[in-house]
């Protein structure tokens, strides 16, 4: 069964259809040849990424996203802690705007989950493919 939790963490809640999202991610994890268990995704400010990144991953520095999988064969679990300041950051650097940043960072984690890594040499190239193909195909009533 499919549970996909939003949470906000000393932020305001980002806007956007929750029902439309989960289904379109359900749809990624499908063409990955995964199925979705419970994904909790926490929406926070830079410095709850950095002590989360600090603590469970002993990094000192800020991320837009840190998954923490709890997948098992085809069915994909995790929790995703995404940083709406470094999201907002980036989207004013690299995105057309906000919203497509969010979503693209929203699919990265489950991509992660889905196997596909980025910290190896040519896998960035790889997950930016991935994430390109699933924000094509991202419905258009998400905003």
């Amino acid at each position: 069964m499919i549970e996909v939790n939003y949470i906000a963490q000393n932020v305001e809640m980002p806007v956007f259809n929750r029902q439309a999202v989960s289904e379109w991610l359900e749809q990624v994890a499908a063409h990955h040849g995964k199925r979705v268990g419970r994904l909790t995704y926490v929406f926070c400010a830079d410095d709850y990424i950095l002590a989360t990144n600090k603590q469970y991953l002993g990094h000192d520095y800020y991320t837009d996203i840190i998954t923490f999988d709890y997948s098992n064969s085809h069915r994909i679990s995790g929790d995703m802690v995404i940083s709406l300041d470094t999201v907002r950051s980036n989207a004013s650097q690299y995105a057309p705007d906000y919203g497509h940043e969010l979503m693209r960072v929203i699919v990265h984690g489950v991509l992660h989950l889905c196997g596909i890594n980025d910290k190896g040499p040519g896998e960035r190239e790889i997950m930016e493919r991935h994430e390109n193909e699933a924000l094509a195909i991202l419905p258009a009533n998400v905003f």
